[in-house]
């Protein structure tokens, strides 16, 4: 059975659209970040010698990067086992999923990469409906002996 996959992902989250060869089926996944924040520079405590409670750079820093990698191998355990992926949206998360991908050897054989920008799940579904039946179409043709 032929699995396919078309995945919108940016930091915040990714939106799934599997298809086999009976139905369709959407899965949305959080990361939980939120926005990632600096914060350069800080009010000064209004007490002498009181210690200052607020988060380092490096510290906000890490817990980011630490829910970075955890949506990252939520979302990878999903897609193993896929025929093909088709990964867009906006900003560099598709090309850290996609090197993700291939340092963790997640057994894909054909990722195809995509700029997009928002979209509805009902938009992302049909890009992804219509970027597959294309492959079809031109699959179809090349087999095709006339």
């Amino acid at each position: 059975m032929l699995k396919r996959i078309g995945l919108w992902i940016d930091h915040k989250e990714s939106l799934m659209v599997i298809l086999d060869e009976e139905r369709e089926n959407i899965q949305k996944i959080e990361s939980g970040i939120g926005q990632h924040t600096r914060y350069r520079g800080a009010t000064r405590p209004k007490t002498p010698y009181s210690a200052q409670y607020q988060q380092g750079d490096d510290q906000l820093d890490k817990r980011f990067s630490e829910r970075l990698n955890k949506f990252y191998k939520d979302v990878i355990s999903k897609i193993r086992g896929a025929d093909a992926l088709l990964i867009f949206g906006p900003g560099e998360a598709k090309f850290e999923l996609e090197k993700r991908l291939a340092r963790e050897r997640a057994g894909v054989p054909d990722i195809r990469i995509e700029s997009a920008d928002k979209m509805t799940e009902r938009q992302i579904a049909a890009k992804v409906r219509k970027h597959f039946q294309k492959q079809n179409n031109a699959s179809s043709a090349f087999n095709r002996k006339d």
